[in-house]
Parts: structure tokens; sequence; C-alpha cells
């Protein structure tokens, strides 16, 4: 399970200062890229392993339902809502099974509401903490991969 991070870094001519700068090296060397084609920078800014009720959550609520290992935008309102709900989970642990309920399944690990369920919300919260930090207009995605 992955959060992404998509900054805009397209270089244009004609916007003067707002360019970038983009130099990639690969063991020292320059790679022959021509940066100047490079529109975004895409960087892993989360990680989950088995956290089987963070995954429902964008499953239903960024997803639309669809469970099925894609790519899908999430907004920074998606985003402040997650954490949101953990801090209401973590607040209230008797919350857990109607706000941020688990879930069984291939490869999602444990349902049982323990410390690794909570570790796996503090988690959630450090990761969007993170994220919601910079106020930089950045596209966000979330992807699992089973």
């Amino acid at each position: 399970m992955y959060l992404y991070k998509k900054t805009y870094v397209k270089y244009w001519e004609h916007n003067g200062d707002d360019n970038y700068e983009i130099t990639i090296t690969k063991n020292g060397k320059p790679v022959d890229i021509d940066t100047k084609n490079i529109s975004y920078l895409v960087e892993q800014v989360g990680y989950w392993r088995k956290a089987n009720q963070v995954h429902q959550w964008f499953v239903e609520n960024v997803q639309e339902g669809n469970d099925n290992c894609g790519s899908y935008y999430v907004s920074r309102e998606n985003l402040l809502e997650l954490f949101e709900m953990c801090n209401q989970v973590l607040e209230k642990k008797e919350l857990a099974d109607d706000l941020l309920p688990s879930q069984s399944g291939f490869f999602f690990g444990g349902t049982d509401y323990n410390e690794w369920y909570f570790e796996q919300l503090e988690e959630t919260k450090k990761i969007i903490e993170s994220c919601l930090s910079d106020e930089h207009a950045h596209d966000f995605m979330y992807s699992s991969s089973w």
C-alpha cells in the first residue's frame, strides 16, 4: 500500500523564476534524459503493510468501492479526513469498529483491534502530517498491490 506525491516540474522557458533545475545521475554519472521533458516528479511518501483498515478507507472514500490495485487521486481534503478519523479512533478506541473497521482478506493481516492496529493509525497520522505540511499544490495518489 503506497501513497505517492506528484510534483509538477515541467520546464517552460517563459516561466522565468518558476523553473526547476533537475539533475539526474546514476552512480555519480549523468543519465541521458532530457530534463526539459520531465513533467512530474513522483515520490513515495507513504507505505503501509497489512494496514487493512487504512486500505479499506481508501477503497471506500477514494476508489469508489473498486479494490483493484489501481492508482487513485487523493485530495488534500481526503488526507485531512483520514487524519481526523485516525485521531478520533485513537482518542476513543471503542470507535474503531465503527469508524475504521478492520477488514479480512487475502494478504490483509490480522483483524484484531490490538496494539498493531493502533500503531498503524499512528503511522498513518505521521504520513499525512508530512504530506499536509508541504503547502505547495501537489497531487497525491494511492495504490495497492497484492
